[in-house]
Formats: C-alpha cells, structure tokens, sequence
C-alpha cells in the first residue's frame, strides 16, 4: 500500500510540473516568418494529414521542405498524423493546407501542450516509474526521490513543452527497452528501442550498447547453440519492426532514399557534434545515477540562452532550484560524497605518490559549490547586464565555454571509472 501512495505521489508531481510548465511561452511564438519549433511540429500535421505519403519528404509545390520540413524518421511522421486527426475534428483550421501557416491560439496551444503530456503518460513516466521501481536499489524514499529527480528534470520538460520536441517519447521507448533487457525480455527489449530508433536518429547514439549486450549474450549462450537461435530471433524482430516502420516509404526506391537524406543532413556540422557529445555522456552517467545529477544541472544550465530567448526564464529558475534541491536534500547527494562511492580509487591511485594527503572528496564538494556560483553569475549577467558593444554574444559564449569544461571533465571521469576500474562484484537481483 505504501508503495502505491509513493508511485502516486510521483505521477502527480509529475503531471503537475508538465502542466504548470505549459501555461509559459513557447519557442517562436509570434516570431514570423518561421515561428520556431512550435509551429515545426503544427506544420508536420498539416503535410502529413494533406499531403500523400509520397510527397512527405520531398520538396513539392504544396510542401516547402525549407519551411520546417520534416527531417525526422517514419515515426515522427505518424505520429504528426495522428495528431491531426485530433485537431481535425476540433478545429479545422488547425491543420488546413497552407492557411494554417504560422497559426497561435490559446486553444492551440493547449492542444499541442496536450499532445507531449499525453506522450509522458503513455510512454515516458511509466518506463520512469518501473526503472526506478523494481530495478533501482536501495529504499522506498530513495527510489521516490530518483523517479522525481528524473520527472522533474527541467531541461527534458521545458525543452518538451516549450519546443515541442517529444524527446520523452524516444528517452521512454529506450528506456523500455532497457527495462525489457532488464526483465530478460530481449525481443521486448529490441522492438522497444527499434522503435525509438525509428522515432528519433539521435538515438544512434545509444545503440552501440544495444547491439553490444544483445550479441554478447548470443555468444556467451553459443553461436553454434542456442545463442543462435536467440541472435536469428532478435535480428528478424528489428528487421520485421524496422520494414513495418518504412512500408509505406518502400514502393519506390527514391523514397527511402530522400528519406535517409533529410534524417542525416550532414551540412549540420558542428552542432551535431556537440549534441553527440550530450548524448555520450548522459548515457555513460546513467549508471551512475546518483552522480549525474550536477551533470544534468549542468546540461540544463548550458540551454539558458535558449530558455531566456524563448521567455522560458522563470520556469528556468524555479524547475533549476526545485531540481536542485531534490538531488541535495532527497538524494543527499553531498553526503555521498566519499571517496568509495564517488568510486575515486583511481584517481587516489594516480595522486598519493605527489599529494598522499590530499582530500579528493572535499575538493570536489569546493568544485560543486564553486560551479553553483558560477552558474547562477552567468545567469544573473545574462539576464540583466548588456554585452559590450564589440562582444555581443559574451554571455552565450561564455555559458557554452563553463558547460563545455563541465561535459568534458564528466567524459574524462566516467570513462576512467568505467573503463579503467576494476569491475565490481554484482549485487544479487532481487525476486518478487
């Protein structure tokens, strides 16, 4: 029963911080001539429920691909298609053929609000509830506290519910397949994430982990006995989802074609790279939960240009500080801050034969505290002081540069912890 209360309590907080979040600003919003990523996803629906499949990833006369077009997998597609069904049969002109362009309303707006939170409780915070749940250690209030800590995180919510970018939908379908490979459910485990990759390509970036335990299980059973068998079964599950996914993209060999070259746009350079970086280390953290919060803090503080610039500023401040002291006071983040459960043996290693007295853990409470004040200076200054005229974009720049020795100080220590650390004994798993 206590259990129940405390899964409850998690979903309301939940659904409460998505909505809150949703009476604010949004990206684009009466910015013509392109409006931002708000009217990108309104546009979706209007190609996808006017126009033929065909003509969804083409530049046509009736589909400017250099207005928002969709460069996002079959997936997305269909699930713009469902949606404007459902604004179809509230307004029609919502989703009306070139008329609707650049469309806002309040109605509308609560519409495509509804939209992600209907996501989040379909997909998102149930496979966030059951991770934490039924494979996370430790008690019942450590387990609330990391579900809350992962629901409430700012940077996933405002970007979701400000840019519309249903991230959640492609994070939950990865993390049910995490959850099926968990279970020992590995075709589960292979159609969930299968599907998140046909959600969303960012998620290339967790596939090499996918791949990498499923056919290591397949040897370690034996490719000439069972393992086969397993490895034939999970490579037909992706192939069969993966063909389900495309079929209506397979009549004509141009259309898989011009498909994959507006997913991978290769003249996005840079900004790609970076994201990859993100990517990279939120999922080398993800074992590390309880030590990537000041991570995530961080990534989210390294959107604040992008948040001030969409008037997204005080759901910034308080979904930062709500977040920041779920991780302090729920987690006691700083009270595990030991050597032993920082795992720092490596470091130590590296450091007694030059500085044998020298307090890894208290240096890194002086670091956290330091990184706080000057995260909450560049916000301060961002905000409310001009640039010098010669130096216009001072604040983002140096918002990007305090990120970026932040991401790179996390790439360097999880790869050392996990690469380099001997591995530890496994807890036994618990059984119901």
């Amino acid at each position: 029963m206590e259990n129940w209360s405390l899964f409850s309590l998690c979903v309301l907080l939940g659904l409460t911080s998505r909505w809150a979040v949703s009476f604010h600003s949004y990206s684009g919003a009466g910015k013509p001539p392109m409006f931002g990523d708000y009217e990108a996803q309104r546009h979706w629906q209007e190609v996808t429920y006017n126009l033929p499949v065909h003509e969804w990833y083409f530049n046509t006369t009736n589909n400017d691909l250099n207005y928002w077009g969709l460069d996002y997998p079959p997936l997305t597609a269909y699930h713009s298609l469902v949606c404007a069904y459902v604004a179809k049969l509230l307004n029609p002109e919502w989703v009306e053929l070139h008329a609707s362009r650049g469309y806002e309303s309040h109605s509308h707006k609560l519409f495509m609000r509804a939209t992600v939170l209907f996501t989040d409780i379909l997909i998102y915070i149930p496979a966030v509830l059951l991770y934490c749940f039924y494979f996370c250690d430790g008690s019942s209030k450590q387990k609330v506290a990391t579900a809350l800590c992962i629901l409430l995180y700012p940077g996933l919510i405002l970007i979701d519910y400000g840019h519309f970018q249903y991230n959640s939908v492609s994070l939950g379908l990865a993390l049910w397949g995490i959850l099926g490979l968990g279970l020992g459910w590995d075709l589960f485990g292979s159609l969930a994430f299968t599907l998140a990759l046909n959600y969303k390509q960012m998620e290339l970036y967790h596939s090499l982990p996918f791949f990498c335990y499923l056919l290591g299980k397949c040897i370690k059973q034996g490719l000439t006995r069972r393992g086969f068998f397993q490895l034939a079964k999970i490579s037909l599950t992706v192939l069969v989802t993966f063909a389900l996914c495309w079929m209506p993209f397979l009549s004509d060999p141009k259309q898989p074609l011009q498909v994959l070259h507006r997913l991978f746009p290769f003249g996005r350079g840079l900004f790609e790279v970076i994201h990859i970086m993100y990517i990279y280390c939120t999922h080398l953290g993800f074992c590390l939960f309880l030590r990537l919060m000041f991570f995530l803090f961080v990534f989210f503080h390294s959107m604040l240009p992008l948040l001030v610039k969409d008037g997204l500023l005080l759901p910034y401040v308080v979904t930062s500080l709500a977040f920041l002291f779920l991780s302090l006071y729920l987690l006691s983040a700083l009270e595990r801050s030991t050597e032993e459960e920082l795992r720092l043996g490596l470091y130590r290693k590296l450091t007694q034969r030059w500085l044998p007295k020298l307090n890894l853990s208290r240096i890194i409470k002086w670091k956290f505290w330091f990184s706080l004040v000057a995260m909450a200076v560049l916000s301060f200054t961002s905000v409310w002081l001009e640039p010098p005229a010669k130096f216009p974009d001072l604040f983002p720049v140096l918002v990007s540069i305090l990120s970026f020795l932040h991401f790179l100080g996390f790439i360097i220590y999880f790869n050392l912890v996990q690469l380099m650390e001997p591995q530890r004994k496994k807890s036994q798993k618990k059984t119901n």
